[in-house]
């Protein structure tokens, strides 16, 4: 069993018994350990048992009207364990409980009355504090390709940039998450399994079985594929996190096709992702609908990471860059020229383009990959405008490329 490993206690079965629900509900969190009863000396059994389960959280159960031994207890596991993170789980209206929970020990206080979803995210943030800890070159960058329409090329535009990533950095994986996936027909791909593979294991998730879940070009670039009609289920934010949560830990850029892809998953990805690429084309309709998913996923958010790639670029007359900005309120990040008819023929005989040398388009590909990795280094510049014809200007704000949180 994978996720993170929980450990709870309380003195009260009924109480035990709800919160072993509710961890359940998150699917993110697994119980390896449970008391009725806490610890009162440092060489308690539960003390042992808690360290003999490895546990990563221990859940301590904060009556309302006598909270003294539920805190000691909570004192006596921070002393005697290390690297274990200590939540309290009790009612909101109790604020001496909470002071004295949080100075003797815990890292969270759960409100007890509330729904599964505040223990998610708490389990959410410790993942993502456990994640940064980790550290090291294998921490990916993931980036989300969305269409502002249907056609827009933007399969073509996350399979190209995954390869060029691949060919020059290495350890690059490509998801499909359409609604009907098509990633491997831009390669000539026939994979076995893929993205739903993945989610219906999380229970036994782990490396070796990922990577028997992929498919590999010869350039080593794997594929996570999608399915091949509509998903059955909506995967839920827990079992996107724990899938995340592997790949950034196991590979060092994270690519994700979502192509016209519109609903709460396509969200959650984005709340996953270091940066969100709409690609669009430069008419009305596809500009206007770029303006529209913006605001869908910069909602409630408040982080500066959706930027635009132009696709089949031409210059328009009289329309800018900035009145580009002004229609969709989203800075241009790249701008791959129009060759329609050369990339047309590579997506039919399953060689994508970025493969060849000579196409201007090819070199366009393979600058934003170069783009997208600069920028995946927190000490590096801005990411400038790109591809053909960049503009001589101010370029735009830098990306906020800030290490990957799970289910933020």
């Amino acid at each position: 069993m994978h996720g993170i490993a929980v450990a709870l206690l309380s003195e009260d079965r009924e109480r035990l018994a709800l919160l072993q629900e509710r961890l359940r509900a998150t699917r993110l969190g697994h119980e390896v350990f449970s008391n009725v009863g806490f610890p009162v000396s440092p060489t308690d059994t539960i003390i042992r048992r808690v360290q003999e389960s490895r546990a990563e959280v221990v859940i301590v159960e904060i009556p309302a009207h006598d909270a003294h031994r539920a805190i000691r207890a909570i004192e006596l596991i921070r002393s005697t364990t290390q690297q274990i993170a200590i939540f309290a789980n009790g009612e909101m209206t109790q604020p001496a409980n909470i002071v004295a929970t949080m100075r003797h020990g815990a890292s969270e206080y759960v409100d007890r009355l509330a729904g599964y979803e505040v223990l998610l995210e708490a389990l959410n943030r410790f993942n993502s504090s456990r994640t940064r800890a980790i550290g090291g070159s294998g921490k990916a960058r993931v980036f989300t390709f969305l269409s502002a329409k249907g056609g827009t090329g933007c399969t073509t535009a996350a399979v190209n940039t995954a390869l060029a990533l691949q060919k020059s950095h290495g350890d690059v994986v490509l998801l499909d998450f359409a609604p009907i996936g098509h990633a491997a027909l831009h390669m000539n791909l026939r994979p076995q399994f893929g993205v739903l593979d993945a989610l219906q294991n999380l229970h036994r998730l782990d490396v070796s079985l990922l990577d028997g879940l992929m498919t590999t070009t010869k350039e080593g670039l794997h594929l996570l594929a999608g399915p091949q009609q509509p998903y059955p289920t909506e995967p839920t934010p827990g079992e996107l996190a724990r899938l995340f949560d592997l790949l950034v830990n196991h590979y060092r850029f994270v690519i994700v096709d979502v192509s016209s892809r519109l609903d709460p998953t396509t969200h959650l990805l984005s709340d996953l992702s270091n940066a969100v690429l709409i690609v669009a084309q430069t008419d009305v309709v596809s500009l206007c609908c770029a303006a529209r998913i913006h605001s869908f996923l910069e909602e409630g958010t408040g982080r500066d990471r959706v930027r635009l790639v132009l696709n089949r670029y031409k210059k328009i007359p009289g329309f800018g860059d900035d009145d580009v900005q002004q229609t969709t309120n989203c800075k241009v990040l790249w701008k791959v020229p129009n060759a329609f008819h050369v990339v047309s023929h590579c997506i039919d005989h399953g060689t994508p383009v970025v493969l060849q040398e000579a196409p201007e388009v090819s070199r366009s590909y393979r600058g934003l990959a170069a783009a997208l990795a600069e920028a995946s280094n927190s000490d590096g510049p801005d990411l400038a405008y790109g591809g053909e014809g960049a503009p001589k200007k101010t370029p735009p704000g830098r990306l906020n490329l800030s290490p990957i949180r799970s289910g933020d």
